[in-house]
């Protein structure tokens, strides 16, 4: 294999930053969003099973979640998850449908929320650095094997560290428009 171009370090750098989106997803902001729920899993028939696969997520209105289940028999379960989850909200079971009331932030919880964006930031950005450094070495190797010359491989270096520096601002994007969403009253 030769790392002619760069499309696969690139495109790892992409699924690294869209990770990272998908974490900001799950922290709660002002409003009620089903994506705070993506990462929880209920026990179906004995197997961790996606809430999303079980039920129907819907916003009503802008402080409430609402879930209906496909199948009627789950209800209990999965006010069970959410209630074990790390989501802290308290699901109202009326036999049917389970409600979540999302209230207000505090401005200390706010302060949490921002500071867990920044650690998902951080994760994100470490990845991507993660996959520069493979890159590096795989281009190292090449030219170390005589597959490329010296300035081949320093060029292609050069365009993964562009490419770095081009993913790590998105990361740095997303997290400055997250923190924007938390801290907006």
């Amino acid at each position: 294999m030769k790392l002619d171009d760069i499309s696969e370090v690139e495109a790892a750098m992409q699924k690294a930053v869209e990770a990272t989106v998908r974490s900001f997803n799950t922290i709660r902001t002002g409003r009620a969003s089903a994506s705070l729920l993506d990462r929880i899993t209920v026990e179906y028939y004995g197997t961790p099973t996606p809430l999303k696969s079980l039920a129907n997520v819907s916003t009503p209105d802008a402080s409430t979640l609402m879930i209906q289940p496909y199948d009627p028999s789950s209800l209990a379960n999965i006010e069970k998850a959410i209630s074990l989850s790390d989501v802290g909200l308290t699901p109202n079971n009326d036999g049917s449908v389970i409600r979540l009331n999302i209230p207000p932030l505090t401005n200390e919880r706010r302060q949490e929320f921002v500071k867990l964006a920044a650690k998902y930031a951080e994760e994100g950005r470490v990845s991507v650095r993660n996959v520069r450094r493979d890159g590096i070495d795989f281009v190292r190797k090449q030219e170390k094997d005589g597959d490329i010359s010296e300035d081949e491989s320093r060029d292609l270096q050069d365009q993964i560290q562009k490419l770095t520096d081009k993913y790590t601002d998105k990361v740095d994007k997303a997290l400055a428009e997250k923190e924007k969403d938390i801290t907006t009253v």
